[in-house]
């Protein structure tokens, strides 16, 4: 069996791995970055040289045959191998250089590690950064990032790397409405606008709460991410749980009450266990892991409620009482 593959590449496997996936030519042949007759005279020639048919041709598609899946299987596997190699190779260069894909939620990236990149960078400009903005776990495994920054209690197993900080939540005004926030009573939150993460993110607790303890009629506004909570807060829509890393550092805003334990969730630096001796990503966490401890009280919500130990400038105030 050894004669038939003897002219077929990593590209003719990933071509049929691509028309199975997408159970077609056009958006298989979009995948690839080729055109539609591309895809069907390679297909072709590859079926012709294995003597077998991988494909049964539908009009609702195409549909692996027995061989078919075989093929699909072998595709597979060299697509896990050939990425591991590729891990292993990037955990032996030299130097902390080249590119570093890094995961992390909007808010994360917006409100606390933006400077902390930038600095990054200044230290070591031949590393470049490839920023992925997004709340889903990405694959490290298959190197759709090398470093996940998540706020989670719960880190995939798969993964390495250590907890920094754990990130407080608690329950935030507009300043200009309650000038004695420490003097706010559960009638005057009851009767208050509510802001709330959307029902998408019903499993975090904050949106639990709400939906368990407001009125309907009480939640004024909705939205899918953290990074727009603090603004819809500031805006006067209502009041909202943020967490405290971005609720502290806006004058404009203040905290209602202590920070709420069970709102908190651990902040991880994860990377693949095959890439965790890579030069770049190892300067990376212990880079950004040093920076966050430098901030970890802001980031953990022990400052006190008065306003003038709120930092008006967010972290680079917070530094002074870390």
């Amino acid at each position: 069996m050894a004669e038939p593959f003897k002219n077929l590449g990593w590209d003719d496997f990933r071509l049929i791995k691509a028309v199975a996936d997408a159970k077609g030519l056009p958006a298989a042949a979009m995948t690839l970055g080729v055109n539609h007759s591309t895809v069907f005279r390679r297909l072709k020639q590859i079926e012709e040289q294995l003597g077998t048919v991988l494909f049964e041709r539908h009009r609702t598609g195409y549909a692996l045959t027995p061989a078919g899946e075989e093929m699909v299987a072998l595709a597979n596997r060299l697509d896990e191998e050939i990425t591991a190699v590729g891990r292993k190779l990037a955990g032996r260069e030299p130097a902390p250089s080249g590119e570093l894909r890094v995961t992390t939620p909007d808010s994360l990236l917006i409100h606390l590690l933006m400077p902390m990149l930038a600095t990054f960078r200044e230290r070591y400009p031949e590393v470049r950064l490839d920023i992925v903005l997004s709340n889903q776990p990405l694959n490290l495994s298959k190197r759709d990032a090398d470093v996940a920054i998540r706020a989670t209690d719960n880190p995939p197993e798969n993964l390495v790397g250590r907890r920094v900080a754990r990130i407080a939540w608690a329950l935030y005004g507009r300043a200009a409405d309650f000038p004695e926030p420490r003097t706010v009573t559960p009638d005057q939150l009851e009767s208050c606008n509510w802001v709330s993460l959307g029902d998408s993110l019903g499993s975090l607790k904050t949106v639990k709460f709400v939906q368990e303890n407001v009125a309907a009629d009480k939640v004024a506004y909705k939205i899918n991410s953290v990074l727009g909570l603090a603004e819809a807060v500031e805006a006067g829509i209502g009041i909202a749980h943020i967490p405290c890393f971005i609720g502290d550092a806006r004058p404009s805003l203040v905290r209602l009450g202590p920070p709420d334990d069970d709102y908190a969730a651990d902040l991880w630096l994860l990377t693949h266990p095959d890439l965790r001796h890579s030069p770049r990503v190892r300067a990376f966490l212990d880079f950004l892991a040093g920076e966050i401890a430098r901030h970890r009280r802001f980031i953990e919500g022990q400052i006190e409620l008065e306003a003038e130990a709120v930092p008006e400038k967010g972290l680079e105030k917070a530094a002074t009482t870390a």
